[in-house]
């Protein structure tokens, strides 16, 4: 299968999903946001343990496609055209992102603005080059924030600061953007792919029927209250006491070998 916007390869259970429109920062058009749904669900179907999301060219991805969303606009005579439908089609792949059982890395390169920031904060583990510039740019154009900007940035970052940089749009650097716990590490630009895909790659090796559950676990932790969280957790721990990988754990554990797991 080839895509029109996006570059896809899986090695070593591991899948890398490019956006690929470097002429337009790789903007999200409504194709790119087919393309990127259709890649992970590929990604799933090719058996992928983990998934890395990264932009070609000198941007991560710089948001909103705003001639798209003009022409659109103008051809349909409603400025909330391209926020209806095609906005809707981009939460449902931020919907994939957080609700697929395998871990998403994304390497973030160069610019990553407005929507662009919120896609790789849906990830599970965000890495960054020393040249990335984030930014909640919505507000530039006297829009509100999309992609689940409003759910996953305070939850990184404290509702104030969160306010302070969706209110003013405000650049934040890569290093200011970890030293916050937007992110979790800066990587030297030519290093980025190799830092990504070697954490990805352990990921894969790992048990992944564990991981995806703690992914779930997260995802709801800030919505239950302790007991239902406790009830969760046990819920999980039986499900992955019950799996292959616990066994093998266990087994590798008294025999003083490292474990193999099947991610089942």
């Amino acid at each position: 299968m080839s895509f029109e916007t996006v570059e896809y390869s899986i090695e070593n259970n591991v899948a890398i999903v490019k956006m690929d429109r470097p002429d337009a920062l790789n903007a999200l058009s409504i194709q790119l946001c087919l393309d990127l749904r259709a890649a992970f669900e590929k990604s799933f179907g090719d058996g992928a343990r983990a998934v890395i999301l990264t932009g070609s060219g000198r941007a991560f991805c710089s948001g909103g496609d705003l001639r798209e969303m003009r022409s659109m606009w103008e051809r349909e005579g409603r400025v909330e055209a391209f926020l209806e439908e095609p906005l809707k089609a981009l939460h449902d792949v931020i919907l994939l992102i957080r609700e697929a059982p395998i871990p998403f890395i994304a390497a973030v390169n160069g610019i990553c603005a407005g929507a662009g920031t919120n896609f790789a904060l849906a990830c599970d583990l965000v890495f960054a080059s020393g040249d990335t510039v984030f930014n909640e740019a919505f507000v530039r154009i006297g829009l509100s924030p999309d992609c689940g900007g409003t759910f996953f940035l305070p939850r990184a970052i404290g509702e104030k600061l969160a306010a302070e940089l969706f209110m003013t749009g405000e650049s934040v650097s890569a290093e200011r953007a970890a030293q916050f716990g937007m992110i979790n590490r800066v990587v030297d630009a030519e290093n980025l792919m190799t830092e990504a895909l070697a954490t990805a790659e352990k990921l894969a090796a790992g048990p992944t029927g564990a991981i995806g559950r703690i992914k779930k676990m997260l995802n709801a932790s800030f919505a239950n209250d302790l007991r239902s969280q406790l009830d969760l957790e046990h819920q999980c721990q039986i499900e992955s006491g019950r799996s292959a990988d616990f066994k093998e754990g266990v087994a590798a554990f008294f025999e003083k070998r490292t474990p193999k797991f099947f991610g089942k």
